[in-house]
């Protein structure tokens, strides 16, 4: 494990005295005596510290500390695609990451396939780990926090789909668990090399139903969860055995990272008891519960706080933080089970209240710390490619207008 200089470079988490809420924390980095905001640091100072020697901007985070960004990860394809981002009042904005963080954002997520090659979805399924550490070392410069989500897998890695990458498919157990760990521990060195070290880091994407199936000829095999006929122990028990080796290599090489398990089991609260329950019970390694919550998949926000509620009681222990949510503003998005849009219109107006509304439920759970809106950065304004494929309109800008929507100012008052 290479050393890190802990003390040599340290972002610390502060608050900003005479601040309101939805500006109350301040990143601040600390050279010696030099102790400056992240916002008042210029170009070249930035490109003068040495981020490779930074461990963690998550060294030390106040008790009430929230975290609030989005999913960005198609951002530098949208980029070289010529995508035109505005400001609410039309105004170009320059870098979409800095400008995020000047409107109270400070967590950002990508996401990382094994090898996306082997995807049937070049659209939207090709953030490698070159891809992925570029992007990463953007946010870490910009002061923000970088969560990084692993997919294990060569394409989309959630309830429906887990399954192992291409390269991996003929490994016994006992050899994928060592894969696991090998991978996620040299593409976190390779992140920290770069000075991309991730300060959150998902050990899997939606992963209720366990992870690294098999292949989709074998579609139940390694399979957990209740829901399904061979949910067998031995499923369970190879699924915490993969967890394991994730966890080793992340504590190994990210040492203060925050290590979150994502589950989408919103609408099915007792299904997802059950899965932290045991968790809990094979004494999985973890820090952070993490959850999906999509109003026109999931239902209600009375669906969530029923889910909330039970976690709580069930006192884990841990941070609740939401790592994807997202509304439309124009139409409904492909397959949508639960209309809202009684109460919150397909409007920009509509999508902004629905954050409102949102964000006043969780604020009433003090565990829920984190909140992440998936695929914040779709714009097809000005792109040259079809980036969007027409099914997902939940962005948070106008894909004809390139300008930001009022919710995404909206998110800042989560803080």
């Amino acid at each position: 494990m290479m050393k890190r200089k802990l003390l040599k470079f340290v972002f610390l988490f502060a608050f900003s005295a005479g601040c309101g809420s939805a500006a109350a924390q301040t990143f601040y980095i600390c050279q010696g005596q030099d102790t400056r905001t992240a916002s008042e640091l210029t170009l070249t100072d930035r490109t003068q510290l040495n981020t490779a020697a930074i461990d963690s901007i998550t060294l030390s985070v106040p008790q009430g500390q929230r975290f609030v960004g989005g999913d960005i990860s198609m951002l530098a394809r949208y980029e070289s695609q010529k995508a035109q981002y505005k400001d609410k009042d039309g105004k170009a904005i320059d870098d979409l990451i800095t400008y995020l963080g000047q409107q109270g954002w400070n967590t950002l997520r990508v996401r990382l396939f094994v090898d996306p090659t082997k995807s049937s979805d070049q659209k939207q399924c090709f953030q490698n780990l070159d891809y992925v550490t570029s992007l990463g070392q953007r946010i870490k410069a910009a002061g923000m926090l970088f969560m990084l989500d692993f997919h294990y897998s060569d394409t989309w890695a959630d309830p429906a789909a887990q399954w192992t990458p291409a390269a991996w498919a003929s490994l016994s157990d006992a050899q994928l668990q060592t894969k696991v760990y090998e991978y996620t521990r040299d593409c976190l060195r390779q992140l920290n090399r770069a000075g991309a070290s991730p300060d959150f880091i998902q050990t899997g994407n939606e992963i209720s139903y366990g992870m690294l199936w098999g292949t989709q000829a074998n579609a139940n095999d390694g399979k957990t969860n209740r829901c399904f006929s061979t949910s067998a122990q031995t499923n369970w028990d190879r699924f915490f055995a993969l967890l394991r080796q994730a966890t080793r290599a992340c504590r190994e090489e990210c040492p203060r990272a925050q290590l979150i398990i994502h589950s989408e089991r919103v609408p099915r609260p007792q299904v997802l008891t059950d899965y932290f329950d045991r968790l809990r019970s094979a004494a999985i390694d973890y820090d952070i519960i993490g959850l999906s919550y999509y109003s026109y998949f999931h239902g209600s926000l009375d669906a969530l706080e029923t889910a909330l509620r039970q976690l709580t009681a069930k006192d884990y222990g841990k941070p609740i933080q939401i790592v994807e949510m997202g509304y439309p503003f124009k139409w409904a998005v492909g397959g949508t089970t639960f209309d809202y849009t009684g109460t919150y219109p397909l409007t920009d107006d509509g999508q902004r209240q629905f954050v409102a509304d949102l964000i006043a439920r969780l604020k009433k759970y003090p565990q829920v710390n984190g909140l992440s809106w998936w695929y914040a950065e779709a714009n097809a304004f000005g792109c040259s490619g079809n980036l969007n494929s027409g099914w997902y309109n939940a962005g948070l800008f106008d894909n004809n207008t390139g300008r930001a929507l009022k919710a995404l100012y909206e998110l800042q008052n989560f803080k």
